[in-house]
């Protein structure tokens, strides 16, 4: 038998066998998974009422919500594509995206009505803007109404056609024009199906979404979550007391972060005031983590904390670094080591690190190459984008334009983005590498590392730094820290000492092309001058 494979098999499996468990918690708000199922299928069939066909793009413009989620499901039961929105865009970039992928209907929240303002009149071809909140004028109805016009039917999986579009994720564009990431029902119900294989103790396991939904780690994981039937409880946005109270109310076993995330709870003076006990294992991903910061967030939270790896064009786990059966007996340094690494890949998928040829460099963990990958959960490429899905699916593989090494026992560790490699007298530095370095330093609350020009050298490295509250650091003493850890060509050469956060994406990623265009465009007026 050939069952069509798509995500609404998730939520229907949660429908089948844990109906009446309690699925969802949103705030004040909790649904077991018999009501948030009958809500997606009633979105499906009002979408229907209002002319939403197969293959239209339905963009939402929201935090974390169950109404959210409802749309990864009710959406694609309508044949449409959901296309969730990074909330911390420009407007430029809304308009780019909404125009680019000719969405026909928005869902926004009222916290986005001055930026709505600003996009209707630029984006002809959004026939109905839709409030999630209470009525608007700039909403043609609310979405409980529009829930109220449809019918509590269950899709018929038979009809789906899994190589069709699901989901449509726009890059968040930190690296440059946002892109389209198109991704299939097969795509989306093998990822979900692969990473079930990495949960421990799906019968009690309370997911925490501390991620956006519309970041990779964020939409990802709630297919798995609803097909093992956790209980899941939305974390509106991101604040350290409200993820710690959340954990303690509802006894939360699992969280995704983002370094920058787990940097924030760390550092929070209200961490020793709230029982967070019921933590089993935290993720961390979105960029790359630190030995150190593993070890800190294991001894602050008593629970394993292992990163992982992947992209939105990989749906987006590749690899987690989860303990392997065939490492034991590890020391606490090498442990660490490991589980900051990006990991071992997850079934399904094979990833190799290749040369400029295509060949597996070396597993000895220290030559570099290209982070290739080749599974069922990769993307069927760019929206509208033929040519730049050609220059990133070559034979058979996808090129991530992730630098890594890797080892013999298939642990790959990323040095750098392609484009983010500083190379200096010919020398090529990891950013990352001297990141780590420098937020070894207790007295570091962030950093970053980007390229900066140099007569000389032709660029060097050069950090911006942020410091602890109450910390002062000079550059004399955090160059003698680094002299025994960095050799003497990878030593920032340029530091500044920041007051305010570093400029973040909306997932939480350093927006290092923002922090190195400052430095080349400081040349460039130079030059000009």
């Amino acid at each position: 038998m050939n069952v069509p494979l798509t995500p609404l098999r998730c939520l229907e499996r949660a429908l089948d066998l844990f109906a009446n468990k309690t699925g969802l918690v949103c705030g004040d708000l909790s649904f077991t998974y018999a009501e948030f199922g009958t809500r997606c299928h009633r979105l499906a069939s009002a979408l229907g009422k209002h002319g939403i066909e197969p293959g239209d793009r339905v963009a939402y413009l929201s935090f974390n919500t169950h109404k959210l989620l409802e749309g990864y499901y009710g959406v694609v039961q309508a044949g449409a594509i959901v296309m969730p929105l990074n909330v911390r865009l420009s407007p430029l970039e809304f308009i780019t995206i909404l125009n680019h992928s000719g969405a026909k209907m928005v869902l926004f929240e009222n916290d986005f009505l001055t930026l709505v303002d600003q996009l209707q009149p630029e984006c002809p071809e959004v026939r109905l803007w839709v409030t999630l909140d209470s009525a608007v004028p700039q909403a043609a109805f609310t979405y409980e109404e529009l829930l109220s016009e449809g019918t509590p039917h269950a899709p018929d999986i038979l009809r789906v056609d899994e190589n069709a579009v699901a989901e449509l994720f726009y890059t968040s564009g930190s690296t440059g024009t946002p892109k389209g990431v198109m991704l299939t029902h097969r795509n989306l119900y093998l990822s979900a199906l692969a990473v079930t294989g990495t949960v421990d103790d799906p019968a009690n396991t309370i997911d925490l979404h501390t991620i956006p939904l519309f970041h990779a780690n964020g939409w990802s994981r709630p297919q798995t979550s609803t097909m093992l039937g956790f209980k899941q409880v939305m974390v509106r946005r991101f604040d350290p007391v409200a993820v710690f109270s959340l954990i303690q109310q509802h006894k939360a076993t699992e969280m995704s972060l983002v370094p920058t995330m787990g940097n924030m709870l760390l550092n929070s003076p209200e961490l020793p005031n709230y029982d967070l006990s019921s933590l089993k294992r935290i993720m961390m991903g979105g960029a790359a983590s630190s030995p150190e910061l593993i070890a800190r967030m294991e001894a602050a939270f008593h629970c394993l904390v292992h990163a992982g790896y992947g992209l939105t064009e990989t749906c987006p786990i590749l690899t987690v670094a989860r303990p392997k059966s065939t490492l034991t007996d590890l020391d606490d340094d090498e442990r660490h080591r490991r589980q900051s690494m990006a990991g071992w890949a997850i079934p399904g998928t094979t990833v190799r690190v290749v040369d400029l040829y295509g060949n597996s460099v070396p597993r000895d963990g220290q030559t570099i190459g290209e982070v290739v990958a080749q599974g069922d959960n990769v993307m069927l490429g760019y929206y509208r984008e033929p040519s730049a899905t050609e220059a990133v699916i070559r034979d058979g593989w996808f090129y991530s334009g992730d630098m890594a090494v890797w080892d013999e026992e298939g642990y790959i560790h990323i040095v750098d983005r392609k484009k983010e490699i500083i190379i200096s007298g010919g020398e090529n530095i990891s950013s990352l590498e001297v990141e780590r370095a420098i937020f070894a330093h207790d007295d570091v609350l962030e950093c970053a590392v980007v390229a900066a020009p140099d007569e000389q050298w032709g660029e060097v490295p050069a950090a911006i730094i942020v410091l602890k509250p109450g910390r002062q650091l000079t550059e004399e003493a955090l160059l003698e820290f680094l002299k025994f850890r960095l050799g003497k060509f990878k030593l920032p050469r340029r530091f500044e000492i920041s007051e305010e956060p570093l400029p973040k994406t909306g997932t939480g990623k350093i927006r290092k092309l923002v922090l190195r265009e400052r430095f080349w465009s400081d040349r460039h007026e130079r030059v000009q001058g």
